[in-house]
């Protein structure tokens, strides 16, 4: 493939043809270098970090306070992140871990089709099929864990006790043993 005359890149690659175009650029192309436009930009409060001095502020901070400086959560730094986690128990995936971060996190199996996307997807390690799509959730709230059946067909245990009956919350400490379906799971809190 031939490039066209004048052509300043490789219609192919993108390499620059012919040296450096910025000693070919046209004066059409750069910015006028009028003492009106040079101090227009120069009146302009442009952020970057290097800005923000130890012995200033950028005057940017001024105007916009929230644009520079850094969202805080004022969560304590035990709070942040993995706050519990399930580990797999039985079956070909045994330690197979599932990080807790939300208020919610969901159980079942994964199925585009229908949206169902779970925070604890157990599709490639359940291969029976016995996990429903949306089997189970655990609730993190107030510093306590619980967990509840949504409803699924083969149900959830929690230390081989009685099936959770849907839709009511059973609490959760650390160690505990959940069962969804046939996949055993241990509950850890970091906590």
């Amino acid at each position: 493939m031939e490039n066209l005359d004048g052509s300043q890149y490789c219609d192919e690659c993108g390499a620059i043809l012919g040296g450096n175009i910025f000693s070919k650029q046209s004066e059409s192309v750069r910015p006028p270098e009028t003492p009106d436009f040079q101090s227009q930009m120069s009146e302009q409060p442009v952020f970057h970090p290097a800005n923000i001095t130890s012995v200033g502020v950028s005057p940017l901070y001024e105007e916009f306070p929230a644009a520079v400086m850094p969202l805080v959560n004022e969560e304590s730094p035990k709070n942040k992140g993995i706050n519990a986690t399930l580990v797999i128990e039985r079956g070909e995936s045994i330690g197979t871990e599932f990080s807790l971060s939300a208020k919610e996190s969901f159980i079942g199996r994964w199925d585009a089709d229908n949206g169902i996307f779970p925070d604890v997807d157990l599709d490639a390690h359940d291969p029976e099929a016995k996990v429903s799509r949306k089997h189970a959730r655990i609730i993190h709230e107030k510093g306590r864990y619980s967990v509840e059946d949504l409803g699924s067909t083969n149900g959830t245990f929690v230390n081989r006790g009685r099936r959770l009956i849907p839709g009511n919350a059973h609490s959760l400490n650390d160690g505990d043993e959940i069962i969804v379906g046939k996949t055993f799971l241990r509950f850890y809190t970091n906590e």
